[in-house]
């Protein structure tokens, strides 16, 4: 049995696409998909109530709006399957995505001779919403993180070993990666898995975007500085750019800050209306890594 577990917070229009794309899999065995609604007010809680039918696979959760950890950990306790997958509830995935994910790990458990293991899957981003699967694979989808849920398989029994999310984490960022630290301490291996493929949609950028970027930076930051108290270690001060090195260079990038959404905002805009989203949102990350590298700095001397 394989349990998919997927929290969710107000994704209707591509959860659907998440779904049908997961009630279309190659795979041999039983599998169910764990959804936990994190308190959706779109309408998302009833219309699966409405279309049953279509999703045979959904066991539906419910909980108020507390977080993606918490949501998680709801799904782990929910599951039914030794190997529990978590994708984002904005991802589209192939029909292969689980058999894929099955063969790569008992290919690691025949050559390790343990299921102390887990693989992940590749992740192509796409703004694509009528056709995400369509996109190609870019050097912008490259990940270095050793544990991260949009796109991973591992046994449930590790899961509960490692002591599943930390709760503590309530705001955007890191509870995944700061698991991944304690799963790495108990030995476990990532296995890479490029043929179970998930598209991760978000809409194109917009301007209007930009004050929700900027708050998710000044959040990614706060917790960076928890997953730093609980493991402060220079990897970890790497990861959420706690380092001189970073403070350098975004701050000589943005020019001090000086170039920042609302001096940048014309160009941005500029570049929006002639259809280059993604060049425009590439350069807005140079003032949004600033912003976090602040926020992270600024956490810190608050707790010290």
């Amino acid at each position: 049995m394989w349990s998919i577990v997927i929290p969710t917070y107000n994704r209707l229009p591509i959860l659907q696409k998440c779904l049908q794309a997961l009630e279309q899999q190659e795979f041999p065995h039983p599998y169910e998909i764990v959804l936990v609604d994190d308190g959706s007010d779109d309408g998302t809680v009833q219309y699966l109530h409405d279309h049953t039918q279509n999703f045979p696979h959904v066991r539906l959760f419910q909980q108020d709006h507390q977080g993606a950890a918490i949501a998680r950990n709801t799904g782990i306790d929910l599951a039914r399957g030794e190997i529990i997958v978590f994708i984002d509830s904005d991802l589209v995935v192939t029909p292969v995505f689980l058999a894929a994910h099955a063969q790569a790990l008992a290919h690691a458990q025949a050559l390790g001779g343990s299921d102390r293991a887990f693989t992940y899957g590749s992740v192509i981003n796409t703004n694509n919403f009528e056709n995400p699967t369509s996109e190609k694979f870019t050097i912008q989808d490259i990940s270095t993180a050793f544990f991260a849920t949009g796109n991973v398989a591992i046994a449930k029994h590790w899961l509960i070993a490692a002591g599943k999310f930390d709760i503590s984490f309530r705001q955007y960022g890191w509870e995944d990666l700061e698991l991944g630290v304690r799963l790495k301490k108990l030995g476990l291996k990532l296995i890479k898995c490029p043929d179970a493929i998930g598209y991760h949609w978000h809409p194109a950028f917009t301007i209007a975007q930009l004050p929700r970027l900027v708050d998710v930076e000044a959040q990614r930051g706060r917790m960076g500085v928890l997953f730093y108290q609980k493991h402060p270690t220079w990897e970890v001060r790497m990861m959420i750019q706690m380092t001189w090195f970073h403070v350098l260079l975004w701050g000589i990038l943005s020019l001090g800050g000086l170039l920042n959404e609302r001096s940048l905002r014309p160009l941005l805009a500029w570049l929006v209306d002639q259809g280059k989203p993604q060049l425009a949102l590439e350069i807005a990350r140079i003032f949004l890594n600033w912003y976090s590298v602040k926020s992270v700095y600024a956490a810190y001397r608050q707790i010290s």
